[in-house]
């Protein structure tokens, strides 16, 4: 069976979450709107004949049917790509996991969009950077220190935070803390090191065969400043 992922042509977002499970389970994909510029992203989303419409990207669509929202086109994966626990507790445990890190990226998009979406980031500059202080001073320690707490407690060894072998929730905390370097360097030099374990988790998920070929090949877009990790040399503080 082939997938179609329905997401912007031109920037990870949220999509780059289902892109990286899909690559690490090496399932054949279309990135749909790469090849016609969201063309039919667009008319799926209008369709009226639809009876259960995505409200917006990501979604994925599998024949007739269409999931969308990040965190439940992963569980889908997950149940279905062996990337995620085969028990209840452990499959919701996961879901968990990538909807704490959702909440996350809502905060880290928030930095540079914290008046409203629609307006530029230049028209909110001074509240984004207030924004910005308290992402990097209290939430970023809390979330990240959050997960460090889960990697160290899990029964299985820290190199994963579920289990004994890698998860899609793996595979989302790699792209937080990539996109964090890229939109925060300086602040993430600083936090990094009071995160060893997702540090390592982080570099060993780059590594992985498939993961490693993704991310060198012109299928993974660059991070950029339409995207929800931008850096703005301001929002940056030590």
């Amino acid at each position: 069976m082939r997938y179609e992922l329905h997401y912007w042509p031109t920037i990870q977002g949220r999509g780059e979450f289902v892109r990286l499970a899909l690559e690490e389970v090496g399932v054949p994909y279309v990135d749909v709107a790469r090849r016609d510029g969201g063309y039919r992203m667009e008319r799926l989303m209008t369709d009226r004949s639809i009876a259960r419409p995505p409200f917006a990207p990501p979604f994925l669509r599998i024949g007739r049917q269409i999931i969308a929202q990040t965190a439940n086109i992963l569980l889908y994966l997950g149940e279905h790509h062996r990337i995620a626990p085969k028990d209840e507790a452990g499959r919701f445990w996961t879901h968990q996991l990538q909807l704490t890190l959702a909440d996350l990226l809502a905060e880290v998009h928030d930095t540079h969009h914290p008046i409203a979406p629609s307006l530029y980031y230049e028209e909110q500059k001074r509240e984004a950077k207030r924004r910005a202080e308290h992402l990097i001073d209290e939430r970023l320690p809390k979330y990240l220190g959050y997960f460090e707490k889960v990697l160290e407690r899990n029964p299985r060894g820290p190199a994963h935070l579920v289990g004994a072998r890698v998860s899609y929730a793996d595979l989302s905390l790699f792209q937080v803390v990539a996109g964090l370097h890229y939109a925060f360097p300086r602040a993430m030099k600083r936090i990094s090191r009071r995160i060893p374990y997702a540090m390592t988790l982080y570099a060993k998920v780059r590594e992985r065969p498939r993961i490693a070929a993704y991310l060198a090949s012109p299928r993974r877009i660059p991070f950029n400043e339409e995207g929800i990790f931008r850096y703005y040399p301001e929002l940056d503080t030590q």
